[in-house]
């Protein structure tokens, strides 16, 4: 073998050994989907906002079921600390599902929710609960950040005022 064709082989060698995906320990990042969770879980019980919204990507998305979505951390943060400054808000996330993907920069969390505010209309304790679908992507300093986050309420809207 001549050193042309020495070099050409060991050029498409490099290049196809630096194609190759990193490996990524999936039950690392799963575990590490959960970690988060948890300490969302700690953050709303300490009703911090900041670091609640920290939680989210600057262009997450929150979905809430008949509301328009909002969009951006800074909006998501905004809307929590309003319902975050209600003495009776409380929310819980249990954690069902935990899922990544192979290449560890994306996954996924599903469960159950229970939530608990005060209505505004008649100052009521109103107790919610629901499913909920998290979608995360891996950030540049290794943590997961929210990018979609969907509840889905289980409870049924409360019917109209009367007529008058």
């Amino acid at each position: 073998m001549n050193l042309k064709q020495s070099i050409l082989c060991l050029a498409v060698c490099a290049v196809m050994t630096g194609c190759k995906a990193p490996l990524v320990d999936k039950a690392q990042a799963v575990q590490s989907l959960k970690d988060n969770e948890t300490q969302w879980n700690a953050d709303f019980a300490a009703k911090d906002a900041a670091k609640v919204a920290a939680h989210y990507a600057d262009d997450a998305t929150f979905l809430i079921a008949g509301e328009k979505p909002t969009v951006g951390k800074d909006a998501i943060g905004a809307e929590l600390k309003g319902m975050m400054s209600d003495p009776a808000f409380s929310l819980v996330l249990h954690t069902e599902k935990a899922i990544a993907a192979a290449s560890g920069d994306i996954g996924f969390t599903q469960g159950s929710y229970a939530l608990t505010l005060t209505n505004p209309m008649d100052k009521s304790v109103i107790h919610d609960n629901g499913s909920y679908i998290t979608t995360y992507r891996k950030a540049g300093d290794g943590t997961w950040k929210a990018v979609s986050d969907a509840p889905i309420t289980s409870t049924p809207p409360a019917p109209p005022p009367p007529a008058k």
